[in-house]
This record gives structure tokens, sequence and C-alpha cells, in this order.
């Protein structure tokens, strides 16, 4: 609960869901390891994102997909506690799994009305592997779905750039890529807290929701994906 003078105000549940992908191709050159990495890193900027909005409650949930879809974090875990566990490769990339599994979690009873648009960060490597744009297209029929708050990010040369814009539905902002460990941790550090400040309206009207400086982009490594 948050007080103001002459009122007591609840705060607003934020969901914030992690869409990973876990196929067989993300066990290569340390992938899934710079992925693991670079969660676990973002979760404590998360929390200071939380913490810059206390009419926000930021909730934390998890769907891992490879061969199908499964919850990773199934509870909505409030980001302060979330503790994140290592996620393992192997399959295909279907992401259409994903998002059925997610589709019927953004309308009632699992959220609740008073909730904000929630923000979605879909993780991958690839192409999907199965019938995803039927399942996109139940996803944005939910209200909720419409309204998310949706950020992508592709990893390497072989992401499928085109399906991540797709999912995010935005003609102002694409997808950000990483290319090498470091790059990884910066932008799914930089969408997961951009994409929590936007849904929770805290994002300055000035910020371009598309803007990545050149540090982020031009990291260098050894490894190139």
């Amino acid at each position: 609960m948050t007080e103001r003078p002459g009122a007591t105000l609840a705060a607003r549940p934020l969901h914030f869901v992690i869409l990973a992908d876990c196929s067989g191709s993300m066990a290569a050159d340390g992938k899934m390891q710079a992925l693991n990495t670079a969660i676990r890193e973002t979760l404590p900027h998360l929390v200071d994102v939380a913490s810059q909005n206390p009419h926000a409650r930021m909730l934390v949930r998890s769907i891992a997909f490879s061969s199908g879809a499964r919850w990773h974090i199934e509870a909505p875990t409030p980001v302060e506690t979330v503790t994140w566990s290592d996620l393992d490769t192997g399959g295909y990339t279907d992401l259409g799994a994903a998002l059925d599994l997610l589709a019927p979690q953004l309308a009632p009873p699992f959220m609740e009305e008073r909730s904000l648009p929630p923000a979605i960060l879909l993780i991958s490597d690839g192409m999907p592997t199965d019938d995803y744009r039927r399942s996109l297209a139940r996803f944005l029929d939910e209200p909720m779905g419409l309204r998310a708050v949706r950020m992508a990010v592709g990893i390497g040369r072989d992401a499928d750039m085109e399906v991540l814009e797709r999912f995010i539905g935005s003609a102002e902002f694409g997808p950000v890529t990483a290319n090498n460990p470091e790059q990884l941790v910066r932008m799914i550090r930089w969408a997961s807290t951009h994409a929590s400040r936007v849904a929770s309206n805290l994002a300055p009207r000035s910020t371009r929701v598309g803007y990545i400086t050149e540090d982020e982009i031009s990291t260098p490594s050894e490894l190139i994906w």
C-alpha cells in the first residue's frame, strides 16, 4: 500500500514476463550461459525500476521454450525475491507454444483488472519451428496481449529479426541484437528495464523507445556469435 495525503492507494500489479529460447542452438558458443548471466545481472536493475514507482508492484514470470514450452517461473513473483535458476538447452524453437502458454494468463482470474499493461521480453537466437503466427494472433486477441509493452533481443546472426519485429508490432522501433556475451548482458538489461519503465509510465516522454547508445552496440569481444 502507498500512502498519500488523504488517501491510501494499493500498488497496481505490473507483470514482467521473460520468454527465453532454450533450443539446442543456444548451447553453442556459450549463448545459454551468457543468457543466464545476463538475466541474473538484470534483476537488480529491475528492482531499481520498481523502487522508482511505489504505485506499481512488479511481478516476474518466465517461460522456457524449445520442443514445446514450460513455465520456468510460474507464480508471479515480486522482483525483489526472484532467484534465477539456470536454463538448459535442447530441442526445437517452439515460439508458438510459448505464446499459447502465456496468452490465457493475460486475462482474469490470472491477471487482476487493476494490472498495468504487462512488459514482455522475448529472447531468441533462431527462427520458430512451429506455427507461431496463429499463436501470435491468439495472443494479440487478448486485450492485455495487445496492450503489452513487447521487446525482443535477437542473439547472433541467425536470429530471425522479422519474427521478432512481428512480435513487437511497432513501426517506431524494432528488436535489438547481441553478437557476443557482453552485448547480451547490455541488451537484456536495457530491454528489460526500458520495457518495465514504459509499462509503469516511468519513461520520460522525450525518450525514444528504440534508442541504443553507441557503447551498448559496439562492445568488443573475442567471441562473435
